[in-house]
């Protein structure tokens, strides 16, 4: 599995309708430059077709930028094309997918507001856990809420890396660090942006959070 140490920083999650018309490119190499460590391609679709020359193309500027893919709820996209996976609650075994991708591949899992589902993903041979949401969130409004007590819980017992998300931006993002989680997962606060330029600054305004930390 990967090293937990490289499992920390800001955690880019790509948006089908926010980066339609081109932006998916552009936007996401400015978060990587901005210094997104994590990129998770998530899309929807049926169009397996686009969906694999997209990741392809993320996956070579990840590459370039050092950063890691992380492909939402496909595994065999994912095994294709050597890359990480994350696995929602209804997406299928997560020692299923351990055992396609190898031990070396970046796993993770949503665990929502539960710390037993993030015990029971990292007994299953998850890389990281996620909990969310923790404020309101255009992606997933119905999602249930977390704390952030949640995450100082499951620092001192889940011996993973931790996500937070859900609604997070610039304003509500540090204490959410401060309590013990490792990467910040942005949509909306990074990617609803005018330009490129604008997605880099705020990329490098939510990676700085993480070295004052």
């Amino acid at each position: 599995m990967a090293k937990p140490g490289k499992l920390r920083g800001l955690y880019a999650i790509t948006d089908s309708q926010l980066l339609a018309d081109g932006k998916l490119l552009p936007y996401v190499e400015a978060a990587l430059t901005g210094g997104a460590r994590l990129l998770q391609y998530r899309d929807k679709s049926t169009d397996e077709a686009r969906r694999l020359r997209e990741a392809e193309a993320l996956h070579r500027l990840c590459e370039s930028h050092g950063a890691t893919l992380i492909i939402n709820d496909d595994a065999e996209l994912a095994a294709r094309l050597g890359v990480g996976l994350h696995l929602g609650q209804q997406d299928g075994s997560l020692a299923a997918a351990r055992a396609l991708l190898g031990r070396q591949a970046v796993i993770g899992a949503t665990c929502h507001a539960q710390l037993a589902l993030a015990e029971q993903a990292a007994s299953e041979g998850a890389s990281y856990v996620a909990f969310g949401r923790f404020f309101n969130s255009l992606t997933k409004p119905g999602a249930p809420a977390a704390t952030p007590d949640l995450l100082a819980q499951a620092k001192a017992q889940v011996a993973l890396p931790i996500v937070a998300i859900g609604g997070i931006d610039l304003h509500n993002a540090a204490p959410l660090i401060d309590q013990g989680a490792s990467m910040i997962a942005v949509i909306h606060a990074l990617f609803a942006a005018a330009s490129p330029t604008e997605v880099e600054r705020r990329a490098r305004a939510f990676s700085a959070l993480f070295e004052s930390n």
